[in-house]
């Protein structure tokens, strides 16, 4: 199950999955970040129990630097299928929510992508960015935000303010707050305004 979970969360918005994005950067470091952030943005930008992280940490799943974090690496793991690390999986089963099923590939795409450009549009609604541009720059250098989108105002332009406002909707009905959509992009759907005009 964890393998297709790492198969679901690529494609919309990165080349491969969370699952491996966080050994590559190392699970450490993202619990560090974690940290930071619930700090920083409260629940606003969680995403998930941060107890999984913290236990896979002290269990000395670093990632790929450590020679397994949700994966195993090694010389015997080398190839395009590398085996789940146990450990990890038994971590992760601890704290899966009984009998809910599993989302669609497509709808952890949707999740992880939308969530991302939201967070974009309240960083231009609290002026920590001065303009979609520096925004679109900043998300696809910075965090590798999939270039071919554009970045995440040019996303939305696209897409729709009220498509992507009915989709965060949606969402938030289902899983909460965290869906909320910012009230910039509300505004504009409202106007018909496009950001990068």
């Amino acid at each position: 199950a964890l393998c297709l979970q790492e198969e679901r969360s690529s494609g919309i918005n990165a080349e491969y999955g969370g699952a491996t994005l966080v050994d590559e950067v190392g699970i450490d470091v993202a619990y560090k970040v974690t940290k930071y952030f619930l700090e920083v943005f409260g629940e606003r930008i969680s995403a998930g129990d941060p107890r999984v992280i913290e236990e896979l940490v002290e269990s000395g799943s670093l990632g790929r630097k450590s020679g397994k974090g949700i994966f195993l690496y090694g010389e015997s793991h080398k190839g395009s299928t590398r085996p789940v690390n146990p450990v990890a999986e038994q971590i992760l089963n601890r704290y899966r929510t009984p009998g809910q099923a599993a989302p669609s590939t497509e709808d952890v795409q949707w999740r992880t992508y939308l969530r991302s450009v939201n967070e974009a549009a309240l960083c231009l609604q609290e002026e920590i960015i001065a303009n979609p541009v520096d925004g679109n720059i900043g998300l696809i250098f910075g965090i590798g935000h999939c270039p071919q989108r554009g970045g995440p105002f040019q996303f939305l332009d696209t897409y729709g303010a009220q498509s992507f406002v009915d989709k965060m909707h949606r969402y938030e009905e289902q899983l909460g707050f965290r869906f909320e959509p910012a009230e910039i992009v509300i505004d504009y759907a409202k106007s018909g305004k496009k950001f990068m005009h």
